[in-house]
Order: structure tokens, then C-alpha cells, then sequence
């Protein structure tokens, strides 16, 4: 089965879930409230996020440059940096990793790279527990789902749909409060901080003056991931480099803002090596994992390569209808929404995914929000063209689009059939196409021009 249909059986599926909506309606509500306070903090946010898009685009220039400038200064305090072209590479270089240490525990900090490279099947297979130490990623990993959304990974779910869960895995009192499942998880990971040999996180932004990697959080889980276990992971994508340390002041407030509607993400963190010898805390190893995983193959499209310039905020999975309708796991993929729409062709081929491209109503709201003025819509229009161009497209598009061009492209052949004929067409269209929940506008009995022409005679 494809997945372009597996897609649109899942969207015809959870598009009507009333649960599921009113659960997403919620929380996004809540989003939007918080975002609104965040942007009242700007007097002008379009002049940071023009900045912000000026910046990345500068980066994508002399990307280059700038992550070999990254390479040379982190590796100078003894971090040792792995170029992986994919996910083979990075899972051969995880799994080289995880053996020489012996690892038995792994606590991992929220990240969509590792995510992208499943890195929690690699531990497991290993013999290494993989736990996630993120509140939202916890949940889903408890639940043996994957994160629903790039920024609130259990966004689908309830807070009765997480006492119930937790209740069932680990014996809490049924009707826990979000306030006592949250104290259960922490005293329960304290146990895995300490334990663990291995803390992976993933990187917010790379700088490259410094050779710095940041990471931000509103948990402390990525401070307490790093703090104890002797090796520490990093796993990123090779567009989270930006070129020098002072220009986080600038991104930080836009992430926040845009993400959670925070003026600030409460830990911002930046690591630049293994601990040394007059410190007490951090890794005594420090490894970089630098993936590539298709991320060329969009920096060579002329028309997607300013799809790299995104921060991972999700501002634009909130704004999206689509997103909201169908929901995170419907696109089975790691990068959701519009972005994920525009990335995820590149990144696993157009064969499989060169439908998300599709799943857009095109209102624009994507590139309304973006702070990093990235042209989702035009973007997304280009790959529709592209896949239309590699013949990836139903045989019966085509059929119809011919079809339609023959009876539309001239006014004689839209008067040719009645609106009876016509309004039976699009009966059929509404079970093939669109399902039996919506329905096409009926047409009238006369075309326009026909009741002009006999209006205009009677007048005579």
C-alpha cells in the first residue's frame, strides 16, 4: 500500500475524530493565547525576524565556512566531530559509540534528529534502555507512540489520557493530577540521570565562532542529561549553524516567543567541550555527530533550499488548518506541518512523500508566522510542480485535469452539459474525492451565460 494512500486513509480517519479535535483545538488555544503575550513584548517583531531571515540566508551562502570553522574550534578542547551523510552512517557511528562505553542506560534530551534517526531502536538493539527525559517525550515513549508535534511532542493527548496511560504503566492512583504525575516522573528519572553512561541531546543552534552548541529547554532535563553520564552525544542537523555566539540574543527571544509564547526559554545552555580538569561536573567524553541525512539534496534546490533556514519553533503546525485536521502522526513522518510538508520529499524521496506537498490549503498562514520568513507556499507549489514533473501523480489526475481543461477552456464547453449532468458529476466526485462528509456546491439548472443571453433577449 502507498503512502500517499495510507496518507488519505488516515486523514479521512482522524479528520472526523471529534475527540481528537476538540483535544488539538485546546491545546493549540492555549498556544495562541501564550504566543499573542510573547509578541506583544516586540515593538516591531517583523524587524528581528527580518534580521533573523537575513542571517540564516548569509549562513546558507558560506554554509560551508562556517560549519568547517564550527568543526575546527570545538575539536580544538578535545570534542570530536562525526560527519554522517545519513542515517546508516549515524547509527554505525552511535552504535561504535555506545560499545566502547559499555552502555547499558542512555537518557536522551528532546530531540527531532534523533528522532529522525530512530535513534531509541539503535540503544535498544544494543542492549541499551533509551529514556526519554523531556515531559512530552517521556509520555510518548511510554505510550510507544512518536512525538505528535516538533515543539509539544504529546500535544494529542489529554491530561486524563496521561493519568490513564501512567496508571496503567505504572500503578499511579487513578485521576492523578498533571501536578503528581509530573513529581512521579522526576523522582523516577533522578534515578536514570545518575545511572546512565550516555547523555544525548541535540542542538538548538551551532556556533560556529566559538564551536559552541546551544540548547534550550524548559525542563532542566538537558542540564541533568548532561551532568552525570561520562559521554555525551550530540546529534544535529548541519543547518543549526549560525555564525557567531552574540547573535543568540537575537534567536532565542524569536524561538521562545514563536514556540511557547515565552520571552525567554527558562535553561539556555551552551556546551563547548568535555568537562576539564578543574570541573567537577560534565562528560569526561564529548562526541558531535553532524548529519547530513538529505539536507544536501534541499540546499541544491534553487527553488527549497530556504527551507533550511527554519528554527524548529512550530509556529507553523499551529497556524496550519491542515495540521489541525489531520493531525501530527497522519503525515508518518518526523517533520510535520508545512515545513515537514516542504523537507520531508527531499529528505526520504519524492517516490514516497511527494504528497505532503499536496496537504496544504495554501492560505499563507505558515509564512504569516515564520520568524525566519521562510516561503512555505511557494516552496510547497514548486514540489507539487516537481512531482507532476517526475510523473508521480495518479494516472486519473491527469485524466480528469485533461478533462476538465478540455470542458473549461472555453465557454461552450461548460454550456455543452446541464447543470443536472454537471450536478451528478460532482455527486460522484464527492465519494471518490472529497468523501461523503462534504459536498460540492450544486450548480443551477442554466449556466450564467445562458440566463445573460436570455435576460439580455427579453429586454430587447
Amino acid at each position: 500500500m502507498s503512502k500517499n494512500h495510507n496518507f488519505s486513509k488516515a486523514a479521512k480517519k482522524i479528520a472526523f475524530d471529534e475527540k481528537h479535535r476538540n483535544t488539538i483545538r485546546f491545546n493549540i488555544s492555549r498556544y495562541d493565547a501564550a504566543v499573542l503575550k510573547g509578541m506583544a513584548r516586540y515593538e516591531n517583531v517583523e524587524i528581528a525576524k527580518h534580521e533573523a531571515a537575513t542571517i540564516k540566508r548569509e549562513v546558507l551562502k558560506n554554509w560551508d565556512k562556517y560549519l568547517l570553522q564550527f568543526e575546527e574550534n570545538i575539536s580544538s578542547r578535545g570534542v570530536e566531530v562525526l560527519w554522517a551523510t545519513d542515517t546508516e552512517e549515524a547509527t554505525a557511528f552511535i552504535e561504535k559509540i555506545l560499545k566502547e562505553n559499555d552502555a547499558r542506560l542512555l537518557v536522551k534530551s528532546k530531540s527531532m534528529t534523533t528522532e529522525e534517526i530512530e535513534l531509541n531502536e539503535t540503544a535498544e538493539k544494543l542492549g541499551c534502555e533509551s529514556v526519554e527525559t523531556d515531559l512530552g517525550e517521556f509520555i510518548v515513549q511510554v505510550a510507544g507512540e512518536r512525538p505528535y508535534h516538533i515543539v509539544t511532542p504529546a500535544m494529542h493527548k489529554s491530561k486524563e489520557d496521561i493519568a490513564k496511560l501512567f496508571t496503567e504503566k505504572f500503578n499511579t492512583p487513578p485521576g492523578s493530577s498533571p501536578q503528581e504525575l509530573t513529581e512521579y516522573v522526576r523522582q523516577l528519572l533522578r534515578k536514570k540521570y545518575t545511572a546512565a553512561q550516555i547523555g544525548v541531546t541535540g542542538a538548538n543552534f551551532l556556533m560556529a565562532d566559538i564551536g559552541g552548541i546551544s540548547v534550550t529547554e524548559n525542563e532542566g532535563n538537558g542540564l541533568m542529561t548532561t551532568a552525570f553520564p561520562k559521554v555525551h552525544i550530540v546529534i544535529a542537523g548541519i543547518e543549526k549553524i549560525i555564525p557567531e555566539m552574540k547573535q543568540l540574543g537575537l534567536f532565542y527571544p524569536l524561538l521562545a516567543a514563536h514556540g511557547t509564547g515565552q520571552q525567554m526559554t527558562a535553561y539556555n545552555t551552551i556546551f563547548t567541550g568535555p568537562r576539564t580538569k578543574n570541573e567537577v561536573d560534565g562528560p569526561e567524553k564529548m562526541y558531535v555527530i553532524l548529519l547530513d541525512n538529505g539536507r544536501t539534496n534541499v540546499y541544491a534546490d534553487d527553488e527549497a533550499y530556504e527551507a533550511l533556514a527554519c528554527i524548529r519553533c512550530g509556529a507553523c503546525l499551529n497556524a496550519c488548518p491542515v495540521y489541525k485536521t489531520i493531525g501530527g502522526y497522519t503525515y508518518d513522518t518526523t517533520y510535520s506541518g508545512p515545513i515537514g510538508s516542504v523537507l520531508t520529499p527531499f529528505l526520504r524521496g519524492f517516490k514516497d512523500f511527494s504528497h505532503l506537498s499536496f496537504a496544504s490549503t495554501l492560505c499563507g498562514k505558515c509564512v504569516e508566522v515564520c520568524p525566519v520568513k521562510i516561503p512555505l507556499t511557494e516552496i510547497l507549489l514548486a514540489n507539487r510542480r516537481k512531482t507532476v514533473e517526475q510523473h508521480l501523480r495518479p494516472a486519473t489526475e491527469k485524466v480528469i485535469m485533461k478533462g476538465f481543461q478540455l470542458i473549461s477552456s472555453n465557454r461552450k464547453g461548460f454550456d455543452f452539459f446541464s447543470g443536472k449532468l454537471k450536478n451528478i458529476g460532482t455527486f460522484a466526485f464527492n465519494y471518490i474525492g472529497w468523501g461523503p462528509k462534504r459536498k460540492m456546491p450544486a450548480f443551477a439548472d442554466k449556466s450564467f451565460s445562458k440566463q445573460y443571453t436570455n435576460k439580455k433577449t427579453k429586454n430587447r
